[in-house]
């Protein structure tokens, strides 16, 4: 799978032209980003649905805390409808710096995700669930018929990690760097014999943050505000691996929280840049991609892409044309 990932900062219908112009390209899948502040994702993505007659479509990723698991189930089964099969279901503990202004902790994220899918899966095979877990459901269930639909696991930390690897169809690894993906292979491989046998297959899709352009002072700076986010997201393990310094990642964190974006992206250091994006020309790009599927099965270009979404939207389509040759 090759994919982008689109953020909702853009108006609804510009996100639905830029759907159509990934399917027009090499891509198999479009996700679209979630946090409040911006435009709606299943809105977003209902828009796309209507645009577009292959790609398939996702959220990358859903919160259940937001959203109660049971109407988020039904959420992704109404898209999966809409789209004439083509949903995915990205699904993860959602990022805790914009989730705490809502209130909403980590507490339990490992559980909640798990017990969010594996009721998904039942009620999307029409049982009627009884739960009392992170969440509670009392004789809950759907009243149409769904089809399979494909679960990927946002995760970057070992415990997400190896639980998506024992349970989902994939994960949504956020890793844009070589280190993190032969990590993340590893957490794969160990849980080899565990995975139940009836759920095939496990893709571990690179969720890389992706900024290309022709011009690599332009890509990079495009590519802050995302970095931003994945450093004030990334656990110390992850941070140690790439020599960031604890400080300078939670004070990032603390500036999202606050809306000082600005502060923010500037607090973004160039070994961040490296550590947490692809950022630069196609051909670096390329290269880049071709280090990470080493390790990871799947590439999701995820957001800025670049300096400018159209423009990057192409050049993408080109480095996968060219990959193919």
């Amino acid at each position: 799978m090759y994919a982008i990932e689109l953020t909702p900062e853009h108006p609804v219908a510009q996100l639905a032209s830029f759907a159509e112009q990934a399917e027009s390209n090499p891509l198999d899948a479009v996700y679209v980003s979630h946090h409040y502040n911006n435009r709606d994702q299943f809105m977003s993505l209902t828009a796309m649905a209507e645009r577009t007659d292959e790609i398939r479509l996702g959220p990358g990723i859903a919160n259940p805390y937001e959203t109660h698991p049971v109407t988020l189930a039904s959420r992704v089964a109404t898209l999966d409808e809409l789209s004439d099969g083509r949903a995915v279901f990205g699904i993860g503990p959602g990022d805790k710096s914009t989730l705490s202004n809502l209130g909403f902790d980590h507490d339990d994220a490992l559980r909640r995700v798990l017990e969010t899918f594996k009721t998904a899966r039942k009620l999307w095979d029409g049982e009627r669930v009884d739960h009392d877990g992170t969440f509670e459901a009392v004789d809950a269930g759907l009243n149409y018929e769904v089809d399979d639909i494909p679960v990927y696991v946002g995760a970057q930390g070992p415990h997400m990690t190896r639980m998506a690897a024992k349970h989902a169809d994939g994960a949504l690894y956020n890793g844009a760097h070589p280190k993190d993906l032969a990590w993340a292979r590893e957490q794969v491989e160990d849980m080899a014999d565990e995975r139940p046998e009836q759920y095939g297959e496990f893709d571990l899709a690179a969720y890389a943050s992706v900024s290309v352009a022709e011009d690599e002072a332009k890509a990079r700076e495009a590519a802050r505000p995302p970095v931003a986010f994945v450093a004030a997201g990334s656990p110390p393990p992850v941070l140690d691996r790439h020599g960031i310094d604890h400080e300078a990642a939670e004070e990032i964190g603390q500036a999202i929280s606050a809306g000082e974006f600005p502060t923010a992206f500037e607090t973004v250091t160039d070994a961040m840049l490296d550590a947490f994006c692809i950022a630069g020309t196609p051909e670096a790009v390329a290269e880049r991609t071709a280090e990470l599927e080493e390790y990871a099965d799947s590439v999701v270009f995820a957001s800025p892409l670049g300096p400018d979404v159209e423009t990057a939207i192409d050049l993408l389509g080109a480095v996968l044309d060219r990959r193919s040759r």
